[in-house]
């Protein structure tokens, strides 16, 4: 068995195909620092990100039936933590969504109940920080090739590929996230 160190991602994803369980937990210790980055950048907060992470992963060891080891596994494995990530939104939505219905049900305003969930927010003051929820609360539209470019270092021919666009289209989706996120950084910076 090789250290691991020059053998190729799509080699030791055959062999944790074929069920070793040390070639994925190298694969994981592999990936799992920009993958982390990417999926913290798009949900904004770290425990939400550690959780996100955790079922990429399990979907990526319970998934590996189907992956080819004739092409590239790392973009398999962002594509498996895109569609985590956007898991992770729907939800997050419901959630709010029943949060206020059920709010409204006892009387008390929806707003005090999603402020509060704010609040936790508001307590991190750092730069990154503020940054990580502007990002997070851009549309998928943006987030999601500005995130593959910027934080997993994509081009934008392979981001495009990813999200099944063409590389213009990539190019001016990541200009607007990011006049977007001036804008709202400028904002708040108002205030």
């Amino acid at each position: 068995m090789s250290s691991g160190g020059a053998e190729s991602d799509e080699s030791i994803a055959a062999r944790a195909k074929d069920g070793d369980r040390g070639a994925f937990d190298l694969l994981v210790k592999r990936h799992k620092d920009g993958i982390y980055r990417f999926i913290r950048r798009y949900v904004g907060q770290a425990d939400d990100a550690y959780d996100v992470l955790q079922n990429c992963f399990v979907a990526a060891w319970s998934g590996l039936g189907r992956y080819d080891a004739a092409r590239p596994f790392l973009p398999w494995l962002r594509t498996i933590a895109l569609n985590k990530c956007r898991d992770f939104g729907r939800r997050q939505t419901v959630r709010r969504f029943v949060l206020s219905a059920f709010a409204t049900e006892r009387g008390e305003p929806s707003t005090e109940l999603l402020e509060e969930q704010r609040s936790e927010d508001r307590a991190e003051t750092e730069r990154l920080a503020e940054l990580d929820r502007v990002i997070a609360a851009l549309p998928a539209f943006y987030k999601e090739p500005l995130l593959l470019t910027t934080v997993s270092g994509l081009s934008h021919q392979e981001a495009a590929a990813l999200l099944e666009t063409t590389p213009k289209a990539v190019e001016m989706r990541i200009y607007r996230a990011r006049r977007k996120v001036i804008a709202a950084l400028g904002r708040k910076g108002e205030g």
